[in-house]
């Protein structure tokens, strides 16, 4: 059967068999197919002896079964003196400190010493009645490796005497060594991922330790801060009493006492001002750490939300809104919410708020970089901001309601083409252009959402560009 038929075949027997598309997709699978015929030819050709199959096949076996590295180096090593009684070494770039190491069949494992230098040939060659060949990996996943090999080559097997080795022997061991190679440079990245897996457990601890707990302490400071201001006004008004008492009755109070109450006011107000800013960016902060950097994260390796019901206008829209308020003023930006966005009905979620909130961050950053000046229908030339959210009824099935949530910037449609990428990792708008940004932000967006079960979406408007998301309106727990 060719890989067409065969590919034809799998796809009949996969229609309807999943709504996600990357399930037996035609093209993986007309992919593989190819290289399914292509090894059926390469193996055909090859010829192997029932030994030479036989041991590969106890290659591959071992090469599953041992955990360690050196195991896989005393498999790879005692196959050729086991089956067909040859002489080997291997000679390997150590995974940590890139330097070269030797390996014999009896499992001797040390420096090369003075063979630190030695070249790995770049194609199998015969020197002094050894046969080199060249140990390459995955060239796709080089770029992975802890270390940097030049030409994908990262070791050598050395098989001695070659006087006893035909041609078809040595094609053998060419393809014994290609599928070690391939076999070190999966366990080189999994002993990787296990080192990072480690360092990211110890590194949640520290986070804990060293930031969240301390970070709770400054909700303490910040109340006795509050408390010193509040005394400053108490002490306002005790100077006042005294003041006043002091002044003879139907007297205003002199000049200099007048003056020193109004600094003392002004001093107040201008504290406390202070005093709200920094603790609605130490509230927001906070929110974001301990949701970003929550453990659960970490030991499930994906976001995990931790959903309760909220008051969405309140404890996010409105606080994310007024986080960058200032920074929609220093760009001119109007803040309208006369375009019907807005309902009188606040809306209650159960969502992950700190999740949550982080999309509205995103939102309203990407608002300040990118709204540009448009002409209204009054013929007014200006830029501004709105948002909104309505009910979708039955839209995530019968019974099943939506909240939409828009938030809209204006400035010249972005191109169909690029929006139809734009909640990809990395994808950012022609407008971007001279702002800072990585193209992360709408990825973030796509990935919270999703979690919750809503979907993201992007629509374009005779004076702008709409960003919304619509999300389940789950029963209140």
């Amino acid at each position: 059967m060719s890989a067409k038929d065969v590919v034809d075949t799998l796809t009949v027997l996969s229609a309807g068999a999943s709504d996600d598309p990357s399930v037996l997709d035609r093209h993986v699978l007309e992919a593989v197919a190819r290289r399914i015929h292509k090894k059926m030819d390469d193996y055909e050709a090859y010829s192997f002896t029932a030994l030479q199959s036989i041991s590969l096949n106890i290659f591959f076996d071992l090469a599953q079964e041992f955990p360690t590295v050196e195991h896989l180096y005393a498999v790879c090593l005692l196959i050729p003196k086991m089956f067909f009684d040859m002489e080997c070494n291997l000679y390997v770039l150590d995974n940590k400190s890139g330097a070269i190491r030797r390996c014999a069949y009896r499992c001797l494992d040390a420096d090369a010493g003075e063979l630190a230098d030695l070249p790995f040939p770049q194609k199998t060659v015969i020197r002094e009645d050894r046969l080199l060949i060249p140990i390459k990996g995955n060239h796709e996943l080089i770029s992975q490796l802890p270390f940097t090999p030049r030409e994908d080559v990262f070791g050598m097997l050395e098989i001695f005497p070659v006087s006893r080795l035909t041609e078809h022997d040595r094609l053998f061991f060419e393809r014994y060594a290609n599928r070690f190679g391939y076999q070190l440079h999966n366990r080189i990245l999994a002993n990787k991922n296990k080192e990072h897996l480690q360092f990211i457990r110890s590194l949640v601890k520290d986070i804990g330790h060293n930031v969240i707990v301390p970070n709770i302490y400054f909700k303490l400071y910040y109340k006795r801060l509050r408390s010193k201001i509040d005394l400053l006004k108490f002490f306002e008004w005790k100077l006042k009493q005294t003041f006043e008492g002091e002044t003879p009755p139907g007297e205003a109070l002199s000049p200099a006492h007048d003056k020193l109450l109004r600094d003392l006011g002004y001093i107040h107000e201008g504290l406390m001002d202070q005093y709200r800013q920094i603790l609605t960016h130490y509230e927001q902060t906070s929110l974001f750490l301990e949701t970003l950097l929550r453990r659960s994260h970490f030991e499930e390796g994906r976001y995990v939300l931790e959903k309760r019901a909220c008051n969405f206008k309140k404890q996010v829209i409105d606080l994310q809104l007024e986080r960058y308020r200032p920074r929609f003023e220093e760009r001119g930006i109007e803040i309208d919410t006369s375009l019907g966005g807005v309902p009188d009905q606040e809306i209650e979620v159960v969502v992950d708020i700190g999740l949550v909130s982080q999309v509205y961050a995103n939102l309203f950053s990407n608002a300040v970089k990118y709204t540009r000046e448009v002409t209204d229908a009054t013929g007014r030339k200006r830029r501004f901001i709105s948002f909104g959210w309505e009910r979708k009824e039955n839209f995530f099935g019968p019974g099943r309601d939506g909240i939409k949530l828009n938030v809209f910037t204006s400035g010249p449609p972005i191109p169909p083409e690029t929006a139809a990428h734009l909640f990809e990792e990395g994808v950012r708008g022609e407008n971007a252009s001279g702002e800072y940004g990585t193209g992360h932000g709408l990825y973030f967006i796509r990935e919270v959402v999703r979690l919750h079960g809503g979907v993201e979406g992007y629509e374009a408007t005779s004076l702008g560009n709409n960003f919304f998301f619509i999300l389940p309106m789950d029963p209140v727990l």
